[in-house]
């Protein structure tokens, strides 16, 4: 949900020009109107508003699937209607996403036997996956608390500074304190060490990110596992960890398949991944799979009979749609491990070629890594005339939806542009984003320099004539500083975490 603020003139009307051929009076802005309007005209403008969105395939900023195939569009639309909670109505729905967990589960090689049903559930994205996954956390940690005679009312979290907003909304949300380790320039993920350093018996988990919003980097699941399973021991805790796999869940496994971050670890009891990235399907599907049942507990879990049978349900919400479900069903047998292996390999190549383009230029610092997810971020090296975010205001002229953002405390003076890359981002795409930037950076290199970092530099230099004091001495920022203080001022407008859609 989008909290929004509209003008209260509610007189305000929309006027449309071809709607005219059959209606002729205006429309009210914010109110519902009095009368009705015929179809066609409806979908004019509606038609007409919505031309002034960007182009889902230029948006850069975004992980989210914005391309699949006509087949699966059909299957989309014939099951717009199906509603994914009426499951007694819909049975086969329902089968198809327990066959999805099931094979999610698989991939992340969950202690599952051939026979054996997997837990787990669909949601509407990694956001809600992660409440839910909070929820049991905190649920288990109390219950164990309770039954230790130990206070439980100041649970806590250990994650770094690079997560992803929703952490922060579950902290907020369910009175769970953030803990969170800085960042530092150069090292843009969670450190093992200092997060199990941070570690107390109020812990209810380490949250570890396979795929940093910020820079695509797989963060260390392993040596955080073997760290904190030395921790334990010393202190007799069973701290256990959560891996967000929002981006990298459906990367790993088909290009890293060695890599250990999933169950595989003894102390991973959880693991979300959104279906709607690098699952391949439109906005609105994500998943969370446990370990196994013990890690779920029952009191989380809702049996409700008024919908035709008993039915257990472990859901922040109710209604939703069946169709994202049934296409990412449709995904996993249409493309099988191959053809996701093939897709993630064609993704890494484009990656790499932007990369190798973009650091031709000789005007940006690559910050991102090759291992992880396909993306690239990347750094002015001179901010004396411009910055990324002039960069990123310029692009929109060519339809790129470029972001630009400062890094998370403590490497807030660093401030990127990045750049994800999609099944529908091609290799000519690549080029020709990469022409782009060019003439970007030609126009702005002749223009007089306005709000950069060295422009924007307040350097306190006493006025001698106005002082009278001419020892007073002149008082002047580092550039670290005035970095920090230009990032912090970005900051305060966007007043929001910098990180990408869940």
């Amino acid at each position: 949900m989008v909290v929004t603020t509209t003008m209260s003139d509610s007189e305000e009307y929309l006027h449309c020009t071809f709607a005219s051929r059959y209606a002729r009076t205006s429309l009210p802005r914010f109110k519902i109107p009095e009368g009705s309007i015929p179809k066609e005209a409806a979908y004019q403008i509606v038609n007409d508003e919505l031309m002034l969105d960007g182009n889902p395939r230029l948006n850069l900023a975004s992980f989210v699937t914005t391309w699949m195939e006509p087949e699966c569009d059909k299957l989309i639309m014939d099951s717009i209607n199906k509603n994914y909670v009426d499951m007694d109505e819909y049975p086969v729905t329902t089968e198809l996403q327990n066959r999805c967990v099931n094979m999610i589960a698989h991939l992340f090689h969950a202690p599952v036997g051939d026979d054996e049903t997997a837990i787990g559930v669909g949601t509407v994205g990694s956001s809600e996956a992660i409440m839910l996954a909070g929820l049991a956390f905190k649920r288990k940690w109390q219950a164990k608390r309770k039954a230790q005679g130990k206070p439980y009312d100041n649970p806590n979290i250990v994650t770094g500074a690079n997560v992803q907003v929703c952490w922060e909304k579950f902290a907020r949300y369910f009175e769970v304190e953030l803990k969170e380790v800085k960042l530092k320039e150069g090292y843009y993920v969670m450190d093992p060490a200092k997060a199990v350093e941070m570690v107390d018996e109020n812990t209810i988990c380490v949250a570890a990110i396979l795929g940093s919003t910020l820079t695509g980097e797989f963060e260390d699941v392993k040596l955080l596992s073997e760290l904190l399973t030395e921790k334990n021991k010393e202190t007799g805790w069973d701290t256990p960890i959560h891996v967000d796999a929002a981006s990298g869940g459906f990367i790993a496994p088909f290009l890293f398949p060695e890599l250990e971050w999933d169950f595989r670890l003894p102390l991973v009891k959880s693991i979300n991944v959104s279906g709607h990235k690098y699952g391949l399907v439109y906005a609105g599907v994500g998943w969370v799979i446990w370990r196994n049942k013990d890690d779920l507990p029952e009191e989380l879990v809702f049996h409700i009979n008024y919908l035709g049978s008993d039915q257990p349900t472990f859901t922040l919400n109710f209604s939703k749609g069946s169709c994202q479900i049934i296409a990412q069903y449709y995904q996993f047998i249409r493309l099988g491990f191959e053809g996701y292996k093939s897709i993630m390999e064609n993704c890494m190549a484009n990656a790499r070629l932007l990369r190798e383009e973009i650091a031709k230029t000789g005007r940006f610092e690559i910050v991102s890594k090759e291992f992880g997810v396909p993306l690239v971020a990347f750094a002015l090296k001179d901010t004396s005339r411009y910055t990324v975010f002039q960069i990123s205001e310029s692009l929109r002229r060519f339809g790129w939806i470029v972001p630009a953002y400062t890094m998370p405390p403590d490497a807030e003076h660093i401030a990127v542009l990045r750049v994800v890359i999609r099944e529908d981002f091609s290799h000519t795409l690549a080029e020709r984003l990469v022409s782009d930037i060019q003439k970007v950076l030609k126009e702005l290199d002749e223009l007089p320099p306005r709000v950069s970092t060295k422009a924007a530099h307040v350097s306190v230099v006493a006025d001698e004539t106005q002082s009278g004091n001419v020892d007073q001495p002149h008082l002047k920022r580092s550039d670290v500083e005035t970095q920090k203080e230009i990032s912090n001022y970005w900051r305060r407008i966007s007043d929001k975490k910098t990180s990408g859609v869940c």
